[in-house]
């Protein structure tokens, strides 16, 4: 073949390799040409003569690694996130009053774009571009979706507007370092030899055994737990009762936590701000619970503001999926034969995040259907919010 030829051949396959082939080819062709063939090399590739002769060092070193990677460790530019980890929280401060999705699941997603969020992000002294954005709402579990609904399921006008109020209120409550807390009614448990879902390790053709049947009168009692999850601190309290979840008994929770716990921890706090649910012992629509609130308000001088989660969407209360979901997993699988095990069962859960929780058991007897009649409503200190006022209220 002629010269022509074959330099046509080598060049083509030269373009078919990655950077470092290339380099270490086009300095093996120089050798073998001899005198000059640095130059006719640069000359037929293009390549600068410190490539070809970066290459021809590479060739000759006995010693050199296999390849592995293309370029040397720590080379090529930071990453945005690695220089200022700051906007890593920023961006997803962002997303949290545009996420959708079940919380108690890991798959969320927003209707905000990453073009919209580098726009919101950018000041005269960061950049961030969309597809560093993109990279970044990615690692934190987040996809893009068609639908303009923040939230699903739902038809409440007013629905969008409270939960953008309820994220506002907490941001500005925990720059103040107001207690913030979380509080909801667990499902209610048979305590005694009965199947508790989920699967834990045992021997091989061992299982443990439990009764057939879970009928009430095979049981030892009823487990009511009542639980109390602190924000700010990442902890949490659960009142287990044995009699009925009324809001008495749903106030008493928090007078217990309040007493063992959150006066402790915020010594100079003069105001609470509990978020729940809009029905049940806790309802928005309940005025025992607003009475006994109240009473719990003069007690401990306290300003309470209760902000209610729209109705249909309880699984967005953090103490479900920050709390409860993990008492689920620490006893699933493990029969809960006596108030004791439900206990030490609660207080042996923990997270990688460091949440820690106490217990406590309330013996005390709570009364259903009581009524507060219209004078004994009419001494709440109550202002209603100028927001959505049936979900939010301040009681003094």
């Amino acid at each position: 073949m002629k010269r022509t030829e074959i330099d046509g051949l080598w060049l083509k396959t030269l373009y078919q390799c990655n950077e470092v082939q290339r380099r270490r080819l086009a300095g093996v062709k120089a050798l073998e040409l001899g005198w000059g063939g640095s130059s006719r090399v640069c000359e037929l590739t293009g390549m600068s003569h410190h490539t070809v002769i970066k290459g021809i060092r590479e060739a000759k070193d006995e010693k050199r690694k296999p390849l592995t990677r293309l370029r040397k460790e720590g080379g090529g530019r930071k990453k945005i996130a690695e220089k200022d980890p700051g906007i890593k929280n920023e961006i997803q401060s962002i997303l949290e009053e545009n996420t959708a999705g079940d919380p108690m699941s890991d798959i969320k997603w927003t209707n905000k774009s990453v073009r919209n969020i580098a726009n919101e992000v950018n000041s005269p002294k960061k950049r961030i571009g969309k597809d560093a954005v993109a990279s970044i709402v990615k690692d934190l579990g987040f996809s893009l979706q068609l639908n303009k609904k923040s939230f699903e399921g739902g038809t409440s006008a007013e629905r969008d507007s409270q939960f953008r109020y309820i994220n506002s209120m907490a941001k500005e409550y925990r720059q103040k370092s107001i207690p913030f807390i979380s509080v909801d009614t667990k499902k209610k448990e048979l305590v005694g030899n009965f199947k508790n879902n989920g699967k834990r390790w045992m021997k091989k053709g061992k299982p443990e055994v439990v009764n057939v049947y879970d009928f009430i009168n095979l049981s030892k009692g009823k487990a009511i737990p009542y639980g109390i999850y602190d924000i700010n601190k990442n902890e949490g309290f659960v009142n287990v009762g044995i009699s009925s979840d009324t809001a008495e008994f749903a106030v008493m929770s928090i007078t217990n936590w309040w007493k063992n716990i959150g006066k402790h921890n915020y010594r100079k706090a003069r105001e609470l701000v509990i978020c729940a649910d809009c029905g049940g012992s806790n309802g928005s629509r309940n005025r025992l619970w607003k009475y006994c609130l109240w009473k719990f308000a003069v007690s401990n001088n306290l300003r309470v503001t209760v902000l209610h989660y729209p109705p249909g969407t309880s699984k967005w209360n953090k103490i479900e999926h920050k709390m409860f979901s993990f008492i689920s997993m620490n006893w699933k699988g493990k029969p809960l034969i006596s108030y004791e095990v439900i206990i030490n069962l609660i207080k042996g859960t923990k997270t990688k995040s460091g949440l820690r929780i106490s217990a406590k058991m309330d013996k005390q007897k709570y009364e259903k259907g009581r009524k507060i009649s219209e004078e004994e409503f009419g001494k709440i200190a109550i202002t209603l919010h100028d927001t959505n006022p049936d979900w939010n209220y301040s009681i003094n």
